[in-house]
């Protein structure tokens, strides 16, 4: 017998989830969420229920519903009954996306405009420390009747006179705090799309906006700007036409953060691949929640539950596993379950509570850029902050301009944009690079002397570039980190090789110092693995496998260090030499030889020369020397020249006589001895 799940159950009758969830509530069906399945045999009882054929469950006289679990001690909230979730949630001042994430963290997949049902009141009591019990109509009419009605107006007798300072204090106070709170609002998610190739990503992005962008446009997108809006339920979600996680990595080592979540789409035929492993790799050290997309499901040979196992190893373990990564079925080709996945797009959207102030200076990023032979520069940004309007100055870091028009992503000419909307901006003086941040300015001098002055420091970059990420410094690069760390891309010829690499390496950690491989695979060096160790200030490691051309040059460009291999043991000792310079040496201090003062010269327009005979080890011109008197350390410091009679000299060896003049001190008597000594590093082992 087949299922379906109350949320497809939903749509199919033109109803929202949580009045089908009350139906099957009033008809004794036991649901979790709308994501639950249920039998053919139930949803004909809903449909009978609508056409008034099925009635509501009675439940025995004898048997009398219990009162909802209360935990002593806690304060009991009356909710009325089919209150949304949200609508608890403010009755204890706490925020809806509060009450979702408390939710899901008992595996309930509940919007804050569902309706709540007892499990729910139950879960959102523990989780805010409430007792929260359904209430009757009744109850409420009869609660509003008993609560006495306030005075419209305090007599002017019981009304404290404000003092005059304090009135004006409080006005502006209450202003700027309703200011604050009008200012932030909730703004669209921004969503890309990452995966293998061939596993759907175009084709599933195709589909959405065929269905909820172009059915209501007569021309279909008109123009391509690198982002698409699309309208499900009254609500936008924005998505990045990124060419793949290369350029989503590419920004993201700019410093770029644009994106809020990102779906990670998997074939159910062809399971996890390299570009897959990539694609998460990204994801993850992007911080961004990740949404699957189980792709391809209505071929013979597709397996998802083998993709739910697979990523699972991988750290991303299913919701209906008992892990927190929502995966959802989908045929992007027939459009299968892709409402669903919009539908929970916002769902993590709503928990994320992505704000933004239209009326804050505008700010955001660049996500696409060229020259355009009729426009000139032209540049795709996405407003983060603020809105943004025609005429306005804006600054990149390598390009300003005054905007002379704006294109949003149907193609039309609009004046301003608010957070998270993507438009193409005309009027800039030159290219900028994807990944750059852009600022309004008040003038167009300001932003040439911006320019300037980010063209001075990108010099001094670049001079300083090819220098950033090498073996040998490490050392220097990491000493500022609590634990050193060295960083690596993993790339060999077979899985094999790929294995017991990374069993060898990972050996090597130790307190003092330790390896983290940010990504492995087999196969060349691409591009994209050389963008992610930039982002990550990593060095990238190859067994039997060359990079590119394309990725050498970037590699080259971004100074990211390229260690090629084919004897395993060349490549650990290489990196255990590497991790061992990475580790603080220690400081031995060596002493050279002694030397008694028995003489001392005056020499005019030089002063003082001690006398000297060396009566151990030697004397050398560039040791550091200390002055005892007494047995008891005098002087600390290093000599100004060293003399074998007349002549400069080296060093002078025991038994020979020798003339020592000092830097900045004089004040040496006759039968000082003098200690020349060397500070020697010793490096430390992994032993």
């Amino acid at each position: 017998m087949s299922k379906i799940r109350v949320y497809d159950l939903a749509k199919t009758l033109e109803k929202s989830s949580g009045e089908v969830m009350e139906i099957l509530k009033n008809l004794n069906v036991d649901i979790k969420s709308h994501m639950s399945s249920i039998e053919e045999d139930v949803v004909k009882k809903v449909e009978n229920f609508l056409k008034g054929k099925e009635k509501p469950s009675a439940v025995p006289a004898a048997a009398p519903v219990p009162e909802p679990e209360q935990a002593p001690g806690l304060p009991v909230v009356k909710v009325p009954e089919r209150s949304s979730v949200a609508e608890v949630a403010a009755l204890v001042g706490e925020k809806p996306g509060s009450a979702v994430k408390a939710l899901m963290a008992e595996g309930l997949m509940m919007p804050a405009s569902t309706a709540a049902d007892e499990k729910a009141l139950k879960i959102l009591g523990k989780a805010f420390g409430k007792n929260f019990v359904f209430c009757t109509p009744e109850e409420k009419k009869a609660e509003a009747a008993e609560r006495p009605a306030e005075p419209e107006s305090r007599p002017a007798k019981e009304q404290p006179a404000p003092r005059p300072h304090e009135g004006k204090k409080a006005k502006e106070k209450n202003k700027k705090q309703k200011q604050k709170t009008q200012g932030e609002t909730l703004r669209p998610p921004i969503v890309t799309v990452m995966g293998h190739v061939d596993h759907g990503k175009t084709t599933l992005l195709d589909n959405i906006r065929k269905t909820h962008v172009t059915e209501k446009e007569a021309g279909g997108i008109t123009q391509h700007i690198g982002a698409s809006r699309v309208e499900y339920n009254g609500n936008t979600i924005v998505f990045l036409d990124t060419p793949g996680h290369e350029a989503f990595t590419a920004m993201r080592a700019r410093g770029a953060s644009v994106t809020d979540i990102a779906i990670l789409v998997v074939a159910a035929d062809d399971g996890i691949k390299p570009q897959t492993i990539e694609a998460l790799n990204h994801a993850k050290a992007a911080g961004v929640p990740i949404v699957v997309a189980v792709n391809k499901i209505d071929k013979p040979e597709a397996k998802p539950d083998r993709v739910r196992q697979q990523l699972s190893d991988y750290g991303l373990v299913p919701e209906e596993w008992g892990g927190d990564t929502i995966m959802v079925d989908v045929a992007a080709k027939k459009g299968t379950n892709v409402d669903e996945l919009l539908e929970m797009l916002l769902l993590v959207a709503e928990m994320q509570e992505l704000k933004a102030d239209p009326s804050a200076s505008p700010s955001g990023t660049v996500i696409e850029a060229n020259l355009d032979k009729g426009k000139g520069p032209v540049a795709t940004v996405i407003v983060q902050q603020g809105t943004l309007r025609r005429g306005d100055i804006v600054h990149t870091g390598s390009a300003w301009g005054k905007i002379r028009a704006m294109i949003d992503d149907k193609g039309k000419m609009v004046n301003e944009a608010g957070p998270s909307m993507p438009v193409e901006i005309l009027g800039l003086e030159s290219v900028p690079q994807p990944g750059e941040k852009f600022t309004t300015l008040s003038s167009e001098r300001e932003a040439r002397d911006l320019i300037s002055q980010s063209e001075f420091e990108r010099r001094e970059t670049d001079l300083s570039k090819a220098k950033r990420l090498t073996l040998e410094e490490l050392y220097e690069k990491m000493q500022t980190e609590e634990i050193p760390q060295l960083r690596i891309v993993l790339k060999t010829d077979v899985q094999g090789s790929l294995e017991a690499f990374h069993s060898s390496l990972m050996k090597m950690s130790t307190n003092a110092v330790s390896v983290n491989i940010v990504h492995e695979g087999v196969g060349r060096i691409s591009e994209s693995d050389v963008m992610l160790a930039s982002a990550s200030n990593a060095i990238i490691i190859g067994f039997n496998v060359r990079p590119d051309g394309n990725a050498r040059k970037i590699a080259e460009t971004e100074g990211v260090q390229i260690r090629l291999y084919q004897v395993i043991y060349d490549m650990l000792d290489d990196v255990k030499a590497a991790m061992e310079g990475m580790l603080a040496p220690e400081l031995r201090e060596h002493t050279l030889g002694l030397a008694e003062i028995r003489e001392i010269f005056r020499v005019p327009k030089v002063g003082n020369i001690a006398g000297c005979r060396v009566t151990e080890g030697l004397i050398r011109r560039s040791a550091k020397v200390r002055l005892i008197r007494d047995g008891v350390v005098f002087w600390n410091g290093e000599l100004s020249s060293l003399k074998h009679f007349k002549d400069d000299a080296r060093e002078i060896k025991a038994g020979n006589e020798c003339g020592l003049s000092f830097e900045k001190f004089q004040d040496f008597k006759i039968g000082d001895i003098i200690e020349a000594f060397e500070i020697l590093k010793e490096k430390k082992t992994l032993e």
